[in-house]
């Protein structure tokens, strides 16, 4: 059997994982806080849009719904599939490529379409 190295940490280094930790899991613990938030909004507006509130026409509600989904989707990728940590530069690479391809294609339909 393999022999596996045991590398024992320092106080400090101890500490600085420590503070790590606890400040990665307060930014995950707030990134959910807000996507509630965000949530909460939206079902706001569809409900204020069905009770005929004044300013909620549906010419107001969908763009800003896709607009908090789109924001959602991107903070959701951002730091619950741990994008914002070290040494996921050509993940994010490849999934920016995509969205931009993606964007692209679909605008050149809506514009081979509407033209």
């Amino acid at each position: 059997m393999a022999d596996i190295p045991v590398y024992k940490k320092s106080p400090a280094e101890f500490e600085l994982g420590k503070r790590r930790a606890k400040s990665a899991m307060r930014n995950q613990v707030m990134m959910f806080s807000l996507m509630i938030f965000l949530t909460l909004i939206s079902f706001t507006m569809v409900t204020a849009f069905q009770n005929d509130v004044a300013g909620f026409s549906k010419y107001f509600i969908f763009p800003m719904l896709l607009l908090l989904a789109a924001v959602q989707v991107g903070l959701q990728l951002y730091y619950f599939m741990h994008m914002s940590e070290k040494g996921h530069g050509i993940p994010q690479m490849f999934m920016f490529t995509g969205a931009l391809l993606a964007f692209t294609v679909v605008l050149t339909f809506f514009t081979i379409v509407w033209w």
